[in-house]
């Protein structure tokens, strides 16, 4: 069962996932997280860094769209911008958010890679869904009310794992 909790890889920044990574996975598409995964949960713009990844990204072919569980202004005043397509009150871990953002990309799961920093939401939503999943180190270390919670039950989660020898890597 905890299993679904696992990510396929680790990194600490989006900026470490690059096309050229990507592409040795035939991955052609990214659904990514927005809030701690791409800039702090309360920066409403992108970073000139950020932007500069989706155009890295976009440059190579590799399609994103942001799914945030987040309120539709909240996300579509980061996401208009940058000209990618977004889901919002995605309801993460559910699948609906994801299966919506593989159709409108007209991919197959195996050219898709989930990409966010909480286990409870991204991770399971994505590997719940059949997609290769990347755990990213939150960009900041406060949260709103219920991450606060999702990162306790997290943390025993992360500690079940090394136990066990799942992963090695250090938060």
């Amino acid at each position: 069962m905890l299993k679904k909790f696992l990510p396929n890889e680790h990194v600490k920044t989006v900026f470490e996932i690059t096309p050229e990574k990507l592409k040795e996975k035939n991955i052609k598409g990214i659904i990514t997280d927005l809030d701690n995964t791409l800039v702090a949960w309360d920066q409403k713009d992108a970073t000139e860094e950020i932007v500069a990844w989706f155009k890295l990204m976009k440059d190579h072919g590799i399609q994103v769209t942001v799914i945030s569980n987040n309120n539709e202004e909240r996300v579509r005043h980061f996401s208009t911008p940058l000209n990618v397509p977004f889901v919002y009150k995605a309801r993460k871990p559910l699948s609906r958010a994801f299966k919506k953002a593989q159709k409108e990309m007209n991919l197959k799961k195996e050219e898709i890679v989930v990409v966010g920093d909480q286990l409870l939401t991204d991770v399971l939503g994505g590997n719940s869904s059949r997609f290769y999943t990347i755990l990213v180190v939150p960009v900041v270390e406060t949260d709103g009310a219920m991450t606060k919670v999702n990162r306790k039950i997290e943390r025993l989660i992360l500690n079940w794992f090394r136990k066990k020898g799942l992963i090695t890597w250090e938060e």
